[in-house]
């Protein structure tokens, strides 16, 4: 019976390892579709939202803003610009990220002249190029299969 058992978990040892090394299934397709690299990457555009240097107190003028804000990272996500966005905590001087879908600064900016929290500078932007897995691209697609309300 120990005979039996030590076999049993060198059976499941030498699985393990085996289902680690298997090489990756790769789909031309998908990869094609996401504009995958060889590596299954792709550049974007990081966009950190900092808190800009409007700070008026006109509730309305805000609350138009960041209404239009979130019509905003619809519209992207809508148009396959955007791969994730998201809010940080409050507090603190970083207010949220997007993840765009371009390769460059100035297709982001385009992007964001369509923000009215960053046009009226309720939101300042920081970006960065960054290289990351093609596959976030099918985050926004998933995300509709979750939401229950709109924002």
């Amino acid at each position: 019976m120990k005979n039996l058992y030590l076999l049993l978990c060198c059976l499941s040892v030498i699985a393990t390892v085996n289902a680690q090394i298997q090489p990756p299934v790769y789909d031309s397709l998908l990869a094609k579709k996401l504009n995958a690299d060889d590596y299954g990457m792709k550049n974007y555009v990081f966009v950190l939202l900092k808190t800009g240097s409007n700070t008026s107190t006109d509730k309305t003028a805000k609350d138009k803003a960041f209404e239009g804000h979130m019509k905003n990272i619809q519209k992207m996500a809508d148009n396959g610009k955007l791969a994730v966005a998201g809010p940080f905590s409050k507090g603190g001087n970083n207010r949220g990220i997007f993840i765009l879908n371009v390769s460059s600064f100035e297709e982001a900016k385009k992007l964001l002249e369509g923000d009215p929290a960053v046009k009226e500078n309720y939101l300042e932007t920081e970006m960065t190029l960054w290289y990351g897995s093609a596959a976030l691209m099918e985050t926004p697609e998933i995300h509709k299969k979750l939401q229950k309300k709109d924002f």
